[in-house]
């Protein structure tokens, strides 16, 4: 099955940071958009951060500022720095890879499986 190797959840004091990263085939990587969505229990689903092929980025306005997506083309891994986090910043993290698809190839939309994030007080 496709799987998007997410990693670098944990649990963090406020006004902590934490690193989150995404690691997936080159194939899917390489034509991808890469985002970071979260997810509390009774809620939906919120695209935190995203970020194109071409490097253009895209944050929730509760995100900018203090987070940052960035990708490495060479390791095809996208990451989410994550820095002065609160406790309404708890949720579960998933990373997603997403592209259109045309009539030369198949589009997708790929999930991780995601990983806590928790901020105390």
């Amino acid at each position: 099955q496709v799987q998007l190797a997410e990693s670098g959840g944990g649990l963090v004091q406020a006004g902590g940071s934490l690193r989150l990263s995404c690691a997936a085939s080159r194939s899917i990587f390489t034509g991808a958009t890469m985002g970071w969505y979260r997810q509390t229990p009774g809620k939906q689903r919120e695209l935190v951060a995203s970020i194109t092929t071409g490097g253009n980025t895209m944050y929730t306005a509760s995100a900018k500022g203090r987070f940052t997506i960035s990708r490495d083309n060479a390791k095809n891994t996208v990451y989410l720095q994550m820095d002065s986090l609160n406790p309404e910043d708890t949720a579960v993290y998933y990373c997603n890879a997403a592209r259109p698809g045309t009539v030369f190839s198949s589009g997708y939309n790929y999930w991780g499986q995601g990983t806590q994030v928790t901020v105390s007080s």
